[in-house]
């Protein structure tokens, strides 16, 4: 795992029960999965948007928005990067078609 990721998930899980005035992370704990998940959402429209605008500059800040938000979901949820890593792991050499084809509907 990047040495950067890592401390980033390091951060988000000491920084989860911290005092919500005085942490970000601590304050979309505090407002619930709910919240998280709509941050995350709203990230993923704004690193789409950045895509499309052809703002190197722009895209790459919310690209690093997007990946921070995903991981204060999945500290959230229990979720180890590592387990996110070894699922791409697990997918690596296989056609992304027959991947998709091969999960089960829910």
């Amino acid at each position: 795992m990047s040495d950067t990721l890592s401390r980033l998930e390091q951060t988000i899980a000491a920084r989860r029960a911290a005092d919500p005035s005085a942490s970000y992370v601590a304050k979309l704990n505090a407002k619930g999965l709910p919240k998280i998940a709509q941050k995350l959402g709203e990230e993923a429209v704004e690193t789409v948007i950045a895509a499309l605008s052809g703002d190197k500059a722009e895209l790459v800040g919310e690209a690093a928005d997007l990946l921070f938000h995903l991981m204060v979901l999945l500290d959230n949820k229990g979720v180890p990067l590592a387990e996110v890593l070894a699922e791409l792991d697990r997918r690596e050499g296989v056609s992304g078609i027959d991947e998709k084809t091969a999960r089960k509907p829910d």
